[in-house]
């Protein structure tokens, strides 16, 4: 492993993975959520019979179409960036990291791929079963590869089903069971895919407002806003259920993130949960304090432990340690995250020089627990100086966590009116309620894209929390190669972008087709 890096090269491949995900998550939630919504409209078409249910499916189809295949093109780039920009990352865990994503092309990805085309050119080539239970796998398939993504991502936050091996310097996978069902991957998975699912009901819901705002094709908004209102009103609280799971994973594996979500400094007994508030200046000492904040008292002690007086750790406690519950100070865990990285060392020396007694005494060294508890546990920490970067970007993570969190809940609100008013058939009431609806389509965006910050800014400087700094996980590349390759990105991520809007503008106008 590297002991040695560019801080230029780490932050230019941090931008361009940051990047390329965040155009990527555009257009997967949209993916994921359209696809149900659309299979439940077959599904209403098959069982009635009325041709209105079909019209109203093969549009909400072909707007699912195309954000498809854009979505499917920044895919693959970002999978392709493991090995070109984080090489090192992929040699260290590549024998884990590496079976999830290979699961989701083998067998998601080809899933999804088979049956969409059924879905799209089949309309008149097959019964009308066969047509539902390919959209249905369509769907199915969408999900399950989110599903064996999401997996690789949670292990980057708790590594679990792992064993090191120190002769080769690689982590490998000693149960798969333990990555793919841990808590961590079974929280992020379904809180994912849950906002997903409110994007993409937001979206329908917006959209047949339009219709409605323009007075056109007034029986098909109606019918997507009562079936968009009813999936996102079930899934925006499921929403706010998994988030606090969620939540509770990260306070229990990653409190330096659950710290900064919260802006809290100094842990206490019967911490309050900050609703919102402002931050002061967040200068070099790192110390977080309020202009004004909005706290419900002794609740963030309950959400992370079910107990209105439990200890919270905040920043301080982490990096100067607290003896009382015992925690070790930053400093202690680079210690002896040094003399686990000294043995690796060792070892490297021993084998170079075909000392193969001492390469073995070392590698049993590796795999004694009480090693591993101590020492091993803390490997990625022996790769820091100062414990001050230890911390993360806590004013970014802050207000993106109460962000994200406060449109959560405007959603719920949301989705209950517009059901309750569609049920009434009394939307045309309230016409204000349709510019709502269509602002609410990149509120909606904002709001995911702002749970996959407090995701990833919130575990830095990890990229697999304890173990591996981001730092020293690139690629030996230079840093012209990356900054060229970002601005190509961007350049075709944004062309790319514009041209899907223009696209699913224009079909929106179009609107839907006859049903038969």
């Amino acid at each position: 492993m590297i002991e040695h890096f560019d801080p230029s090269l780490v932050d230019w491949s941090r931008s361009q993975f940051a990047l390329t995900a965040m155009y990527h998550w555009i257009f997967v939630p949209l993916t994921l959520g359209l696809a149900f919504i659309m299979a439940i409209m077959e599904t209403i078409y098959v069982k009635t019979g009325d041709p209105q249910w079909k019209k109203i499916t093969k549009f909400w189809m072909t707007l699912f179409g195309i954000n498809f295949a854009i979505g499917v093109s920044t895919g693959i780039i970002l999978e392709f960036e493991f090995g070109s920009n984080w090489s090192n990352y992929s040699w260290f865990v590549g024998d884990i990291f590496g079976a999830p994503l290979a699961i989701e092309g083998i067998m998601a990805f080809f899933m999804e791929s088979t049956f969409i085309a059924v879905m799209f050119f089949g309309w008149k080539k097959v019964s009308k079963k066969y047509h539902l239970a390919s959209t249905w796998l369509t769907a199915i398939g969408a999900n399950l590869s989110a599903l064996w993504i999401l997996v690789a991502n949670a292990w980057m936050q708790n590594p679990v089903g792992t064993t090191f091996n120190p002769v080769t310097a690689r982590n490998e996978m000693s149960g798969f069971w333990d990555v793919a069902l841990s808590s961590t991957a079974i929280n992020k998975f379904l809180h994912t895919i849950s906002q997903a699912y409110v994007l993409a009901a937001i979206f329908v819901v917006g959209v047949s407002c339009w219709y409605l705002l323009k007075k056109r094709e007034n029986l098909f908004a109606k019918r997507s806003i009562i079936v968009a209102s009813v999936f996102g009103l079930i899934f925006s609280i499921f929403t706010a259920v998994t988030g606090d799971g969620s939540a509770k994973e990260v306070a229990k594996h990653q409190p330096m993130k659950f710290a900064a979500m919260e802006g809290l400094t100094q842990g206490h007994n019967g911490v309050g949960l900050v609703a919102f508030g402002i931050l002061k200046e967040y200068g070099e000492e790192k110390n977080v304090d309020f202009h004004f904040k909005l706290e419900i008292p002794k609740m963030l002690s309950f959400l992370s432990n079910y107990d209105f007086n439990s200890f919270v750790p905040g920043i301080n406690d982490l990096i100067e340690g607290n003896d009382e519950q015992g925690i070790l100070s930053a400093q202690e865990k680079i210690e002896r995250g040094k003399v686990a990285i000294a043995a690796l060392r060792e070892l490297t020396v021993a084998k170079k020089d075909g000392n193969q007694a001492r390469v073995n005494e070392i590698a049993a060294q590796f795999n004694d627990p009480d090693f591993k508890e101590n020492y091993f546990r803390y490997f990625g920490y022996g790769y820091f100086t100062n414990t001050k970067d230890l911390i993360p970007n806590v004013p970014l993570v802050f207000y993106s966590f109460h962000i994200m969190v406060i449109l959560g809940f405007f959603f719920i609100a949301f989705f209950m009116l517009f059901l309750w008013l569609g049920i009434k058939d009394k939307l045309e009431n309230y016409r204000w309620l349709f510019f709502v609806a269509i602002a609410s389509i990149p509120l909606v965006y904002i709001a995911t894209q702002t749970g996959w910050i407090v995701a990833e800014v919130g575990r830095q400087p990890w990229v697999i929390q304890d173990l591996m700094p981001v730092k020293i996980a690139t690629s030996h590349v230079t840093v012209t190669t990356v900054q060229t390759t970002f601005w190509m990105f961007f350049a075709v991520f944004t062309v790319l972008l514009i041209a899907e809007l223009k696209i699913l503008f224009k079909q929106i106008k179009i609107g839907p087709k006859g049903g038969e």
